[in-house]
């Protein structure tokens, strides 16, 4: 497996524990009763407190996720040649990491992906107020869909790094 399709998984796995976490709390508070029906503050700061913490732990899982790589990959090329030189371990890393055209273009075409369900999301959103849906609702829906944009991005991802990009 290549580093993309790993870091992919790394964040695949991310945010659906992000948008799981999210979805735990913030309907278990709605159905519990303790969040008011049409208390839109309760809902803007819960989901920017999950927006945040989505964004603190992709960094930070993606910090640890990069250094266990290193490390990983350092430690094999010890096993396979004991006299291998630190210099060598650090080119070899550099060369794993490395992007190309073609992962720029997988790039391209993922985030058209998220891009879209992001607008499905926004269209589905609005027309749940033209339809008498409460404000919270519309909330709900623009924050699950773009989380589930992203998770649908890193899926095109892993399925073009394993099927590949016919005509550009």
């Amino acid at each position: 497996m290549s580093y993309q399709e790993k870091r992919t998984i790394v964040s695949i796995v991310t945010g659906a524990l992000v948008l799981a976490a999210y979805c735990i709390y913030a309907f278990g508070q709605y159905q519990s009763g303790t969040v008011v029906p049409g208390d839109l503050k309760f809902w803007a700061r819960t989901i920017l407190i999950f927006i945040g913490i989505g964004i603190a732990a992709s960094i930070v899982i993606q910090i640890v996720f990069h250094i266990l790589l290193s490390i990983a990959t350092a430690v094999k090329r010890k096993i396979l040649d004991e006299n291998i030189d630190d210099k060598e371990i650090e080119k070899s890393i550099e060369a794993e990491m490395v992007e190309d055209e073609m992962d720029k273009l997988i790039d391209l075409k993922s985030t058209r992906i998220s891009f879209i369900f992001a607008g499905i999301g926004f269209v589905a959103a609005l027309l749940s107020l033209i339809f008498n849906y409460p404000p919270e609702v519309m909330l709900n829906i623009m924050f699950i869909s773009f989380s589930i944009g992203s998770l649908f991005e890193g899926f095109t991802q892993l399925y073009f790094y394993r099927k590949g990009i016919r005509n550009g």
